[in-house]
């Protein structure tokens, strides 16, 4: 099957070719059509199978025919994070290429007002995420009555991020009579709840079983029988300097993790940078670019960049933490083996992760061969580190012996200390029966005069 035979315009042909693309993936020859026809669509599959294009294109085919108006755009994509976001856009630009289509690109961590400029000329789509989109509809910068196509990217991270109450409100103010179209790589029972309510008798498009692992992409686990993170991070290291890795997304739990590996890594002479949600979005842009660019060669992120970024050639995705959501799991290692190439994760699990290691393993109903790397408890001896469990208690030999009471050395008279010398007061306190036989002097017989006054 050719992009030829979905009843796409000769002008977005020519962008698509020029772009690179001879064949539509399975989700993007089910969506495509059905979307094209102006029907509700509820797309699931895997990362890194053509989402994005997949509402991208008919959406730019619908378009082609209309004109903006201002403040009032005549389509809508929400995702939930700002990368992801900035992703759509890129696609918009890349296939609209020929049309006279604008867009807007609506994310927090930039000013408002060149935003703002946009909006007033009139979008033909707004790209947003649904903070930054509400945040301009409650200054009265825009209206959304004129909505005839919205797209929900990536939902079931909408519900993990907190967005659905914001994303009901987007609802609410977009007409009714509108198509819809949501895109997941999975999909809960809380988001099916919400296809429920506001899809139209949608097309469901599955091309894949939920919460599957690309078969590209070829997974190990290293498991270590210690929590400490220094030991995670010569793991880590050793796993990166093996052969074959190219380049690498290394994913951590927390955003203090985050820039601590970046450090070590930097630290140990690798080319590694962070990014994750409290950096200010030039920053994060910048990290990007340099990581597309090949400049970077590793990156070191949050779950911000676990979704649907479309980074070709990662070669490799390290799991310094095993993901406290199994689903993010999917979406983590989804970030190499894309577009047919091959790709490889390691998964580095320490007796903390038991938990969240098993429900993995149940998600993706596979098991995961273990990575034997070569020099590892070497590496752990040289760095001080044993092979134990920071929760575990000192064996008693490693604790430091109490000293006897027989070894205190005994005060013989050639060492008894010498006495300190009087300044002014005794030198040592008085004996509890001399205290005892001390006379309280008063005043005696001697009575101050003030004292006698009205005696």
């Amino acid at each position: 099957m050719t992009f030829d035979t979905l009843g796409l315009s000769p002008k977005l042909l020519a962008a698509i070719e020029a772009a690179g693309y001879t064949e539509p993936t399975p989700i993007q020859a089910g969506a495509i059509p059905l979307a094209l026809q102006g029907r509700d669509v509820l797309g699931i599959a895997q990362t890194g199978t053509g989402k994005t294009a997949s509402f991208t294109l008919p959406l730019i085919e619908k378009l082609a025919r209309g004109r903006a108006k201002a403040r009032m755009p005549r389509s809508l994509i929400v995702a939930p994070t700002r990368e992801l976001a900035a992703q759509c856009a890129e696609n918009f630009e890349t296939y609209a290429t020929g049309q006279k289509l604008s867009m807007a690109l609506l994310i927090g961590g930039v000013a408002f007002g060149p935003q703002e400029e946009i909006l007033n000329r009139g979008a033909d789509v707004l790209i947003a995420t649904p903070g930054r989109l509400l945040d301009h509809f409650g200054r009265g910068k825009l209206l959304l009555n004129g909505v005839q196509m919205l797209v929900v990217d990536e939902a079931d991270r909408m519900l993990d991020m907190g967005f659905i109450p914001d994303l009901e409100k987007i609802f609410s103010l977009t007409p009714p009579r509108k198509q819809t179209l949501f895109f997941s790589a999975t999909m809960p029972k809380e988001i099916q709840s919400l296809v429920d309510r506001f899809l139209n008798n949608p097309e469901r498009i599955e091309v894949a079983r939920p919460a599957t692992t690309s078969a590209n992409i070829t997974q190990f686990l290293v498991r270590l029988d210690t929590n400490v993170p220094k030991a995670k991070r010569t793991a880590l290291r050793l796993a990166m300097s093996r052969d074959g890795v190219r380049n690498g997304i290394i994913f951590a739990n927390r955003k203090r993790d985050v820039d601590i590996i970046a450090r070590s890594l930097k630290k140990y002479g690798f080319s590694a940078d962070p990014i994750h949600g409290d950096l200010d979005q030039s920053a994060r842009t910048a990290t990007l670019d340099n990581f597309k660019s090949g400049e970077l060669k590793f990156l070191v992120a949050s779950d911000v960049a676990a979704r649907g970024l479309d980074i070709p050639n990662v070669s490799h995705v390290f799991n310094y933490d095993v993901p406290h959501h199994a689903d993010d799991y999917v979406h983590r290692i989804g970030r190499t083996g894309r577009a047919g190439k091959t790709g490889e994760s390691v998964t580095i699990s320490t007796p903390a992760d038991s938990k969240s290691l098993d429900a993995v393993l149940k998600l993706i109903k596979a098991d995961v061969p273990e990575l034997a790397l070569e020099g590892l408890a070497d590496a752990l001896a040289d760095a001080g580190e044993k092979p134990r469990s920071r929760s575990s208690k000192r064996r008693s030999e490693d604790r430091p012996k109490p000293k006897e009471r027989s070894e205190k050395p005994q005060i013989t008279e050639e060492k008894k200390p010498q006495a300190k010398p009087d300044r002014g007061r005794s030198a040592r306190k008085d004996r509890p029966d001399e205290r005892e036989n001390k006379r309280v002097v008063g005043f005696g017989d001697h009575v101050p005069d003030f004292m006698r006054a009205g005696s």
